[in-house]
């Protein structure tokens, strides 16, 4: 169970309401300044905000694949993509293997995951982190392939509220933990995107229990400032408050703009970096007001504040489906059904926009392409992708194969489809050769729209004559030759496609040609099955030649006289009603 608590203060009453200087000496300035930025941007993590983004988010409880799907089908709607999911990990949950299939899913459905990190209730408080628990939480989080470069991290839960930290407000002791936590987490990976726990901005000032948000975020901001430095965007839950009544145009603290005040007092604090906002608590219970109100509030307060604060990055309110108390009253989901109520629809029809998030592109495109084809032919040709970086590669995201250096003529490559992280698979190449020789270089390399992401490398192959196939197929118990019968020879390449068949073959003293084989290559592995009426299949394997193949069948047996491929009782029915098969078995 995700780590949850009564958003708002756990419902306590609150009462919230220069000339001739040098030139060189400037240059080697300017040089030592430029290279003291260089070194120091290394450990400043920023999101590029040229990148188009779906600020629409939601909060879920547990992802099971159901609120999975309703998540997606609410942000991802109208225009949109890639929204915001906000997550608790609890670290008695640490698994991988189930983490990363939720991973795995959110990147299917275009989902930006927000990672809550929490400890273990013990009683009526949660128990407080500490420095022994960094090494497993850095080790489990950098373990898994997270759905985009950005890795969203926030460090626990309101900490102002003395359940929440063991028991005990303590802002100096949340900043220590923190810095090492944050410091630890940058140190494995720079793509960790570190937020502080978001505060209750409504909480009084009653030590140990409580402490108002100003005086905690002043204790710890003097305590350690350098926490800061790793650090890269800010937590809110910026409630409607008090008592979760208050107006989408309200603003200032304890408002749907609390995040505002939250940054202003920071750099009155002498906090001067720029933190993106991720507001990952938020709403209006509906045991005040009805569904339809709770719609037209969050709608306008996501187009008439948060869509138009650059700063905003997410919103995510709280929270999706939560059947029980004390949050049932903020579930969208209605209780003991699986629908959802009418502000679900209303966030569902809002227009979004259609993020584009930075991801890791790393893959290969394996060319294990002939070398030689055939003229006169037609072939479906594998190119193995190995998807390896954090993408879904697919065709409804711009993913294709194409020649960058160039072309195949009479060619087309399929569609690239749902190639996910970790896997391989094979996109056809289809090919139809004319009937003259050539010779043909080309580069075929794996773009997303127009920009190139992985580079294939070269194609050079020939086309060349028709090879032919002698084959010598006897028969058991026949001994004589009849050259009246005809033999079908179908061709298998190695998965196990049919790529030519000839029929009315016949045989002289067991032996035929086959002329002309189209649809292979030289150096290819080919099944070959021949059929002759009432006569069970014969098969051999073959490494295909340019020029003259030999194939010598094991001798046919009369055993498929229903003439299905195979021996078994309807053959002896068929025998036996069939008197004129008995020459079939005569030398």
């Amino acid at each position: 169970m995700a780590e949850l608590r009564d958003p708002g203060g756990g419902g306590v009453e609150h009462d919230g309401k220069k000339r001739g200087q040098d030139p060189l000496k400037n240059m080697k300035k300017i040089i030592l300044l430029l290279a003291l930025f260089l070194l120091l941007s290394g450990t400043v993590r920023a999101i590029d905000p040229s990148l188009p983004n779906n600020k629409v988010g939601i909060h879920l409880a547990v992802p099971s694949d159901e609120d999975i799907q309703k998540a997606a089908d609410l942000v991802n709607s109208t225009g949109g993509k890639w929204g915001y999911v906000t997550l608790v990990i609890q670290e008695n949950d640490r698994s991988k293997d189930k983490w990363q299939q939720i991973f795995n899913k959110l990147r299917e459905k275009r989902l930006i995951p927000i990672i809550r990190l929490a400890t273990i209730p013990q009683g009526p408080v949660w128990k407080k982190p500490t420095q022994n628990d960094i090494k497993e939480w850095v080790s489990f989080l950098n373990s898994l392939n997270w759905v985009t470069k950005d890795r969203y991290i926030v460090l626990f839960n309101e900490p102002n509220h003395g359940q929440e930290w063991g028991g005990s407000v303590n802002p100096e002791d949340y900043a220590a933990v923190s810095y090492d936590f944050a410091k630890a987490l940058k140190e494995k990976n720079k793509d960790f995107f570190i937020m502080l726990a978001g505060l209750d901005a409504i909480a009084p000032n009653q030590p140990p229990s409580f402490e108002d948000a100003a005086t905690f975020l002043s204790r710890m901001t003097s305590s350690k400032k350098e926490l800061f430095d790793f650090i890269d965007g800010w937590s809110s839950h910026s409630y409607p408050n008090p008592d979760f009544a208050g107006s989408p145009t309200d603003r200032g603290k304890n408002t749907v703009a609390s995040y505002q005040w939250e940054l202003e007092y920071l750099s009155s604090l002498g906090v001067s970096k720029q933190l993106p906002v991720f507001i990952t608590e938020t709403g209006w219970p509906h045991n005040g007001y009805s569904p339809q109100t709770i719609g037209d509030f969050l709608k306008q307060t996501y187009e008439e504040l948060w869509f138009s604060d650059d700063r905003v990055r997410a919103a995510t309110p709280f929270i999706l489906n939560y059947q029980t108390p004390p949050f049932l009253e903020f579930s969208w989901q209605k209780p003991e059904s699986t629908q959802m109520y009418e502000h679900y629809d209303i966030i569902k029809n809002m227009h979004k926009t259609e993020g584009s998030p930075e991801q890791i592109e790393k893959g290969k495109v394996m060319l294990t392409l002939p070398k030689e084809l055939l003229i006169d032919s037609t072939y479906s040709l594998p190119i193995k992708l190995q998807n390896r970086g954090q993408a879904l590669w697919d065709k409804d995201e711009g993913y294709r194969l194409k020649t960058e250096e160039g072309e195949i003529p009479d060619s087309f490559f399929a569609d690239v489809v749902q190639v996910a992280p970790t896997e391989d698979e094979d996109v056809l190449l289809f090919i139809k050769t004319g009937s003259q020789k050539t010779k043909n270089k080309v580069k075929i390399s794996l773009f997303k729209g127009e920009k190139k992401l992985v580079d294939g490398g070269y194609w050079t192959y020939v086309t060349g004559p028709l090879p032919k196939i002698t084959f010598r197929i006897p028969r058991f118990p026949k001994l004589t030759a009849d050259d009246k019968r005809t033999y079908e020879i179908q061709i298998f390449d190695s998965s196990e496609q049919l790529v030519f068949k000839k029929k009315g073959l016949r045989t002289t003293d067991t032996t035929g040609v086959l002329e002309q084989v189209r649809n292979v290559y030289p150096g290819g592995r080919y099944r070959i099955v021949i059929l002759s009426d009432y006569y069970l299949p014969r098969q051999s394997f073959v490494v295909m030649k340019k020029d003259f193949n030999t194939i010598n069948f094991k001798p046919m047996i009369p055993a498929d006289f229903h003439k299905d491929g195979r021996f078994d009782l309807a053959d002896i029915i068929t025998f036996i009603r069939n008197p004129k098969f008995l020459f079939l078995l005569f030398p």
